[in-house]
């Protein structure tokens, strides 16, 4: 007996690769309860015909050999239980996921999936200061430069402003506590961000309390650091603003400013011409995975989140 095997088909007998694709492609906007419903199938085959699609359009785009690489962890359920998600950043897609934390070891096995040759062609590696990544990528890709991630150093910052805010609440009461109450939000989002009623709470709260007000200011004036294209000029606004805290008596900031002192290295690597590449992708990224498991909430399935997220910016079939 002989069985012969029919290109069109899916892996699964029953339905054409160009229905498979079809129903992939569906899986990209909906979830799979959705299309399920939307085709009358069973939700098992539908996330079977869309693992499928997924594998083929990775088996198509290929491993790349990247030369500026984004490095990142995402949490995958409660408890600490971290994976780390490696992207191009010249592509724009992620092209890796795995480990079993954010271990130094963890962050091995990419540079082991990719190789020694294409690990060899990197030249640039956006980082949170997470310490494993950093000697990961120093041990296999030495020639490398280290470009600590901005929007995790803000994030830092913006912990430092909401730590004045939260000492200054413990230490004032009455209607100088009022204009503090409620106002988180208001005072860590970017001013652009806020709505007419937002702007108008933010002038009165940073008019009602001066210490606010000055940290308030260093935070917004932080972000000047990123747009200089010399070492030097960057490291004369960092003095500045360190200076410009003496007397301040803002205790979150001082700490902030030694954890930056400490990692200069990796946020002045930005100044050099060819460590200009897009901050915001990372970050962008991370949104799109939580939509994704979001949308996938239930589905226990790591190896499908993991073709979620190798293929999110990939092209359709």
């Amino acid at each position: 007996m002989k069985t012969e095997r029919l290109d069109f088909l899916a892996d699964n007998p029953f339905y054409t690769k160009r229905f498979a694709w079809h129903v992939g492609r569906r899986c990209r906007q909906s979830s799979v309860r959705d299309v399920a419903k939307e085709f009358k199938l069973d939700w098992q085959t539908v996330k079977t015909l869309d693992k499928q699609y997924m594998a083929e359009q990775l088996k198509r785009a290929g491993m790349p050999g990247p030369k500026a690489i984004g490095i990142d962890e995402i949490s995958i359920r409660k408890g600490h239980t971290y994976r780390i998600v490696v992207s191009d950043l010249i592509r724009k897609r992620p092209i890796w996921f795995g480990g079993s934390d954010r271990s130094e070891a963890s962050m091995a096995m990419f540079y082991e999936a990719l190789g020694t040759r294409k690990s060899a062609g990197i030249r640039l590696a956006v980082m949170d200061m997470w310490k494993p990544f950093r000697n990961a990528t120093q041990a296999h890709a030495p020639q490398a430069a280290i470009l600590f991630d901005k929007f995790h150093i803000m994030a830092h910052l913006g912990k430092a402003l909401d730590a004045v805010r939260k000492a200054e609440y413990a230490r004032l009461s009455g209607k100088d506590r009022s204009y503090i109450k409620g106002h988180k939000y208001t005072l860590l989002s970017h001013r652009e961000n806020l709505s007419l009623d937002g702007k108008v709470a933010l002038k009165r709260l940073l008019a009602a309390n001066k210490r606010l007000n000055t940290a308030y200011l260093l935070k917004e004036s932080f972000g000047q650091l990123w747009d200089y294209r010399r070492e030097a000029w960057a490291r004369r606004f960092f003095d500045q603003w360190c200076a410009s805290l003496r007397w301040q008596r803002l205790k979150p900031f001082e700490k902030f400013a030694d954890m930056i002192e400490r990692h200069w290295d990796g946020i002045a690597a930005y100044c050099r011409p060819e460590n200009k590449v897009s901050l915001g992708f990372v970050e962008g990224l991370n949104n799109k995975i939580r939509v994704i498991q979001r949308r996938a909430y239930g589905l226990r399935d790591e190896e499908y989140l993991r073709l979620k997220i190798l293929t999110c910016m990939l092209p359709e079939l």
